[in-house]
């Protein structure tokens, strides 16, 4: 199995271990950094069981891999998603008109105002601490300094980093802003030898056509699942 293939795992017992919990047969990201957990490559009988233990009965598990799971178990939500990666270079010349916005790196202040823009433009999962996986840039107001775009890092196994949180205000739509944010993220990326991926629902074509533009290629269809525990 390819490391893409269940990321989480290989993230939360790799770079990302010093956020994670768990144990051999199941882990997650602690609470207040992300929702994802996840099971091996390969799952013995006793990783459910693990599970079980380590979200509690009743509890739910956010796995961006196709699983089965057993009888007791409830599969809640399916969400059919697009797993994206650049495997070559960026096409050129894409976003010349946001060359003029101004990126800045977000920190943990300006947390607020990221869970705020998270909340309006509903990107995906987004925690108080995620901003502790990865990097983030924003993009201010010129005027009103108010965070209007960001985009950052998130899952990242071994060789590998996801571009996530990708979201711009209604009203700053249009000027090029989520590509040139990426670029910038693909360039970190590729600075430390690594190849950049992301994950996007299937029906969110917009973002679809941004990423094919910037070169992304579909890597494979899955559906992330969100599976509750028996209690």
């Amino acid at each position: 199995m390819h490391v893409l293939d269940n990321p989480v795992w290989h993230a939360l017992n790799g770079p990302h271990a010093t956020v994670a919990e768990g144990s051999a047969f199941a882990a997650r990201y602690l609470p207040d950094v992300s929702v994802f957990a996840a099971l091996p490559d390969e799952i013995p009988p006793e990783s459910w069981d693990a599970l079980r233990e380590l979200i509690g009965p009743g509890g739910v598990a956010v796995f961006p891999r196709e699983i089965e799971v057993p009888p007791g178990w409830t599969a809640h939500v399916i969400s059919p998603c697009r797993q994206m990666w650049l495997r070559g270079e960026l096409t050129p010349g894409q976003d010349r008109s946001a060359s003029r916005e101004v990126l800045e790196p977000l920190t943990d202040s300006d947390v607020p105002e990221m869970l705020a823009i998270i909340k309006l433009t509903k990107p995906g999962p987004f925690a108080k601490r995620t901003i502790e996986l990865g990097t983030y840039l924003g993009v201010r107001d010129r005027e009103r300094k108010e965070l209007v775009a960001m985009a950052g890092e998130r899952i990242h196994p071994p060789g590998f980093t996801e571009i996530s949180a990708v979201c711009t205000d209604a009203e700053y739509r249009g000027r090029g802003i989520a590509s040139q944010l990426v670029r910038a993220l693909v360039q970190s990326i590729r600075d430390r030898e690594e190849t950049p991926f992301l994950h996007l629902t299937l029906e969110n074509e917009p973002a679809h056509r941004v990423y094919s533009d910037l070169g992304f290629e579909t890597r494979r269809l899955l559906d992330v699942v969100v599976v509750g525990a028996p209690k």
